[in-house]
C-alpha cells in the first residue's frame, strides 16, 4: 500500500509490483518521496513531477522499461526513466497521450491510484490555474 498527499488531499495507492517490480523497487528505495507537482505542458489532463536538470532536482531511478504506455488511464501513475526526455512521474487525473517536445514518450506504470480519484481531477485542474502544489508519496 502507497499513501500520496498532494496539496492536503489524501490519495491511497497500490504499487505495480507483478507488472513493473524494476521500477516498484527504485521509487520504494526513494520514499518517502516529497516534490512539487506541476501541469502537464503537452500531455493532456496530469500533473507531472519533472525530476532531471531542473530546480526540481536531478534524479535518476537507473530502471529501463517495463509495462511502459503513452495512455494511462486517470489515477495511473508513470515513471519515466529518461532517454528522449528528462527523467520524471506523471499523474494522468483525466485523458493523457504522454509526450514532451520530442514528442510521444511512454512511462512505466509502477502504481495506482485507488482513491478519491474525483478529487484527483479537483488538484489536476487546480494546478492548472493555481501552479505547482506539494507532493509526497510513503508507505
Amino acid at each position: 500500500m502507497l499513501k500520496i498527499v498532494i496539496d492536503t488531499v489524501a490519495f491511497d495507492a497500490a504499487f505495480e509490483e507483478t507488472r513493473s517490480p524494476v521500477s516498484c523497487a527504485a521509487f520504494r528505495r526513494a520514499m518517502p518521496f516529497e516534490s512539487r507537482v506541476v501541469h502537464v505542458r503537452w500531455s493532456g489532463e496530469g500533473i507531472w513531477i519533472p525530476l532531471g536538470g531542473t530546480p526540481l532536482g536531478d534524479r535518476d531511478f537507473a530502471v529501463g522499461y517495463e509495462d511502459a504506455t503513452a495512455y494511462p488511464a486517470p489515477g495511473q501513475i508513470l515513471l519515466y526513466p529518461k532517454g528522449r526526455s528528462e527523467t520524471e512521474i506523471l499523474i494522468a487525473y483525466g485523458c493523457v497521450h504522454f509526450a514532451s517536445k520530442a514528442g510521444t514518450l511512454a512511462g512505466n506504470h509502477f502504481a495506482t491510484i485507488t482513491s478519491n480519484l474525483d478529487r484527483l481531477r479537483e488538484i489536476g485542474v487546480a494546478t492548472l490555474w493555481e501552479g505547482a502544489k506539494p507532493i509526497r508519496f510513503e508507505a
